[in-house]
C-alpha cells in the first residue's frame, strides 16, 4: 500500500473523550471512529488489525479439531427461555421485538442457539465429541461503555462450544481450549495468563480467564509471580492427547492466580511473600465447563453405548477479538504511539522516501516495495510529499515493527536505515540485506 492513496485519518491531538491509551491512540492512529456511546467504525488501518487476530484465531481453532461456523446476530427469545436465561441474563441485553410482536434479542452469546442446532442434527454418542464455534458481533448494553474497545457496547467475539458425552471427555475439552487459547495470545505477543475466575451468568463451577496485565485492566488479580515466567512456545501438542493437555493445564494454573471476584486471602498467604503480587488485568477471554445446564433444559441428548437418551457435557470458550487490539496496545507502546508485535502488525514494514521526487531515491523506494511484495509481505511505502520528520511521527504512530528509510545521502553509499520500532536502533545495510532481513524476521511468524 501507498500511503499517498490510503485512507488514514491520523490526529494531532490526543482526543479529549480517550481515558487510556489503547482509546487515544486507536483515535489517532485512524484506526476507529465512534459511531455512538460503545459502538465503532472500524476504518483500514484498524480493521486490517482485526482481521490479522481474527485469522489467527481461526488457525489455532483449526490446529486444535474445531469447527467454523456462523449463527444469526439476532435470536428468538424462546430459545432463552428454555434455558430460563431469558429473565435472568438482566439489563445488559438488548431485547427487541419484530413486526409480528414476538420477543427477540440481539445475541451477546450463543449457547442456546447453538444447543438447538446440537439437538436437531446430532442424535448418537458416535457423533461425539464435536467442537463448534464463530467469530462474530456481539452487543451488550454496557450502563457505561467507556475505554474504546475495550468496553463498547458492540464487539467482536470469538464463541465456541463443546459437545461431549462425559464429564471426563468435556474436561478434556476444557483443557484442550486452554492449550489453543495459550498458543493464540502467544502468537500475538501477548503473555495472557489463565486465572480462576467467576462464571456469570454463563454458569458452571469450572471456568479460567485469561488475564493480561495492564495498569488501566478493569479488573484486580493477585498471583504468583512465579506465573509470569511461564511461557507455551513452540511445544507439538496431540489435542488428543488427554494426558498431555491435563500436563498443559496443571503447569498453567496450579500456581496462584486469581480475579478479585475469587480471590481467597487463605490460600494467597501460602504464596511465599516476596512472589506475592497485585495488578490489573485486561480479559481477553475465558474457559466454562457447566456440564448439562443446557443440555437438560433444552432436552441436548444422544442414545448413549446402552441405548438411553443422555444428556451431553457441554462448555463454552471466548476470545475477545476486537477487545484484544485494545490489550495489545494497552501491552505494547511508547509516548510516540503504538508498538505492535511481528504476528499482528497490519504491514510488514513502512518505507520511508526523505525525498520524495528525487529520481534515484523514488526508484530505490519502487525496487524496495516490489521486492518485499514478491515475498509475501505487505510493505506502506510512504510516498506522500512531506517533511520527513512528519513522515517519522506517522510511523511511530502507526506502530509498524519496522522501518526502512531510503534517502539521496545514504543511497550514494549504497545503503537505507532498518529501524526497530521496539528498540529505536538503526542499522545502515543495502538494500537487498535490508529485505533478506525483513523476510527472515517473518519466517518466523
Amino acid at each position: 500500500m501507498r500511503m499517498s492513496r490510503y485512507f488514514l485519518p491520523v490526529l494531532k491531538e490526543n482526543p479529549a473523550e480517550a481515558q487510556i491509551v489503547s482509546h487515544r491512540l486507536m483515535l489517532r492512529a485512524g484506526m476507529i471512529k465512534q459511531s455512538s456511546a460503545g459502538i465503532y467504525s472500524w476504518l483500514p488501518l484498524g480493521f486490517k488489525v482485526l482481521r490479522k487476530i481474527e485469522n489467527i484465531v481461526h488457525e489455532e481453532q483449526a490446529r486444535a479439531g474445531h469447527h467454523a461456523m456462523q449463527m444469526p446476530t439476532i435470536q428468538s427469545a424462546d430459545l432463552w427461555r428454555e434455558s430460563g436465561r431469558y429473565d435472568a441474563y438482566g439489563e445488559e441485553m438488548l431485547r427487541i421485538k419484530d413486526r409480528h410482536d414476538r420477543d427477540m434479542l440481539f445475541t451477546p452469546t450463543a449457547e442456546e442457539m447453538i444447543t438447538d442446532i446440537f439437538r436437531a442434527h446430532v442424535g448418537s454418542y458416535k457423533d461425539l465429541p464435536l467442537t463448534m464455534y464463530q467469530i462474530q458481533w456481539k452487543f451488550r448494553d454496557e450502563v457505561r461503555p467507556r475505554f474504546g474497545v475495550m468496553r463498547g457496547r458492540e464487539f467482536y467475539m470469538k464463541d465456541g462450544y463443546n459437545f461431549d458425552l462425559t464429564k471426563e471427555d468435556a474436561l478434556h475439552a476444557y483443557n484442550r481450549h486452554l492449550v489453543s487459547y495459550l498458543r493464540t495470545y502467544e502468537r500475538m505477543g501477548l503473555q495472557a495468563i489463565p486465572m480462576r475466575a467467576d462464571s456469570g451468568p454463563i454458569g458452571g463451577d469450572n471456568t479460567h480467564e485469561f488475564l493480561v496485565l495492564a495498569d488501566t485492566g478493569e479488573s484486580e488479580v493477585f498471583y504468583d509471580s512465579a506465573v509470569t515466567d511461564l511461557t507455551f512456545g513452540d511445544r507439538d501438542i496431540d489435542y488428543d492427547d488427554h494426558a498431555q493437555c491435563a500436563a498443559v493445564m496443571e503447569e498453567f494454573t496450579t500456581k496462584y492466580a486469581r480475579t478479585d471476584e475469587t480471590h481467597d486471602e487463605a490460600l494467597f498467604h501460602e504464596v511465599p511473600q516476596e512472589r506475592r503480587k497485585t495488578a490489573r488485568g485486561i480479559e481477553v477471554g475465558q474457559i466454562f465447563y457447566f456440564g448439562t445446564k443446557y443440555s437438560e433444559a433444552m432436552k441436548a441428548t444422544v442414545q448413549g453405548p446402552d441405548g438411553k437418551p443422555t444428556p451431553v457435557h457441554m462448555g463454552s470458550h471466548g476470545i475477545g477479538v476486537s477487545r484484544l487490539l485494545g490489550a495489545i496496545i494497552e501491552a505494547s507502546h511508547d509516548d510516540k504511539g503504538i508498538i505492535w508485535p511481528e504476528g499482528v502488525t497490519p504491514y510488514h514494514c513502512g518505507i520511508v522516501n526523505l525525498k520524495q521526487g528525487d529520481e534515484e531515491a523514488d526508484a530505490a523506494c519502487d525496487a524496495l516495495y516490489k521486492s518485499i511484495t514478491a515475498l509475501g509481505l505487505e510493505p506502506l511505502y510512504d510516498d506522500r510529499k512531506e517533511r520527513a520528520g512528519g513522515k517519522f511521527a506517522t510511523m511511530d504512530l502507526i506502530g509498524l515493527p519496522w522501518r526502512i528509510t531510503v534517502g539521496p545521502r545514504g543511497l550514494k553509499n549504497g545503503v537505507v536505515e532498518l529501524t526497530s520500532r521496539r528498540t529505536g536502533e538503526s542499522v545502515e545495510m543495502a538494500p537487498e540485506a535490508a529485505v533478506q532481513k525483513i523476510a527472515e524476521i517473518y519466517a518466523q511468524h
